[in-house]
């Protein structure tokens, strides 16, 4: 269950590209890049946030920059698990 209040894991995907110098203006969240099927780039922020009002504060971020909002998800706990030792190179 998610509480405002308590520390929980996210995956965001925005459209474009964010390279891995963007994670500490997000909080620390790991930014990783892929490419859609029709060669665009996503970029991908995961990690762990304070709390709800933080993740607002992270989605005015990405808003204010002017990207499009691909995915909000929720990573349940006991699931995969992330840390900047897995950070992926830009390709």
């Amino acid at each position: 269950m998610i509480r405002l209040d308590q520390p929980a894991k996210y995956q965001i995907k925005i459209q474009g590209r964010l390279s891995q110098g963007w994670s500490d203006w997000f909080d620390g969240m790991i930014v990783t890049v892929e490419r859609n099927g029709k060669g665009s780039s996503i970029t991908n922020l995961t990690g762990t946030v304070a709390d709800q009002p933080a993740l607002h504060g992270l989605l005015a971020r990405i808003r204010d920059l002017g990207l499009p909002l691909l995915l909000v998800k929720h990573l349940e706990e006991g699931g995969t698990t992330f840390g900047r030792d897995q950070i992926k190179p830009d390709k």
